[in-house]
């Protein structure tokens, strides 16, 4: 009889647990996708355009980019909306003397193919290699949330120079946030796409900046401060009093654009 009952309750959560497993990738990205027509349009009205190509684009660039930079800055953004929804990065970095490039996901915007870790940093390597190929050096990683993963899972190949990194929102790795929300769906051992930072970062040699949020709902401290903690090379956190997870002080006119993009560049050499 209690079999019987345990059974009753068991059977229906673990076949819960099936679908969740199948469909997680729909729960984890929140893609803005538009028809490459729409893409173009959004774009030309922000003075954007397709990078490099229409037919080949990666990612968005301004339209009235400078060729003499102090460097190319590649901005991975977060897992909802798409690349155009970050124009702010590049009126405050270009302020600063550098080219932005905003990169997109597979299945993103009007990108073809379908978010995972695989395709995102497979596609972020080919961005980078080609960014090299185009401006050469020096090129700084920017990760936001999300992006942080696929920053760090470029990184972890060693194929390319990368002077700096920049991450907004990071955590030690996705299965650690997929299991502090749904614990009760035993989440870190389902999790596909793990993005461990950890792992990842371990050999990188350059500088990284690390701003965090003092109120993030979304990703909480301790899963960024994790991260930090175990970075063994130049590092630097910068913490904003308030902010939560999608309300960091973003205006291009703020002094911590300049203070960080110091810091990784190399102008400021005590590391916290």
């Amino acid at each position: 009889m209690i079999f019987k009952r345990m059974l009753s309750i068991l059977l229906p959560y673990f076949l819960f647990l099936l679908i969740i497993f199948l469909l997680q990738r729909k729960m984890i990205y929140f893609p803005e996708t538009h028809s490459i027509e729409q893409q173009q349009e959004l774009a030309k009205q922000l003075n954007l355009t397709l990078w490099p190509s229409k037919d080949n684009y990666l990612g968005l660039v301004s339209r009235t980019i400078k060729t003499a930079c102090k460097g190319t800055i590649i901005v991975f953004h977060g897992n909802a909306g798409s690349a155009i929804n970050r124009v702010f990065y590049i009126e405050a970095l270009e302020r600063q003397g550098y080219r932005v490039i905003l990169a997109e996901y597979p299945g993103y915007g009007a990108r073809t193919g379908s978010p995972s870790e695989a395709a995102m940093v497979s596609e972020g390597i080919q961005t980078v290699k080609r960014v090299l190929n185009d401006f050469g050096e020096p090129i700084f990683l920017w990760g936001e949330s999300l992006g942080s993963g696929v920053v760090s899972g470029i990184v972890q190949t060693r194929q390319i120079p990368i002077k700096g990194i920049i991450l907004v929102a990071p955590f030690d790795s996705l299965a650690n946030i997929a299991q502090h929300h749904y614990w009760f769906f035993l989440a870190k051992w389902l999790t596909l796409d793990r993005f461990d930072n950890i792992k990842n970062m371990q050999n990188y040699l350059g500088s990284t900046a690390i701003l965090i949020a003092e109120k993030d709902e979304i990703i909480p401290n301790k899963y960024s401060l994790k991260l930090f903690n175990s970075l063994t090379h130049k590092k630097k956190l910068w913490t904003f009093k308030e902010a939560g997870h999608n309300s960091f002080p973003m205006g291009p006119e703020l002094d911590w654009w300049k203070e960080i993009m110091q810091f990784v560049e190399g102008q400021n050499g005590v590391s916290l």
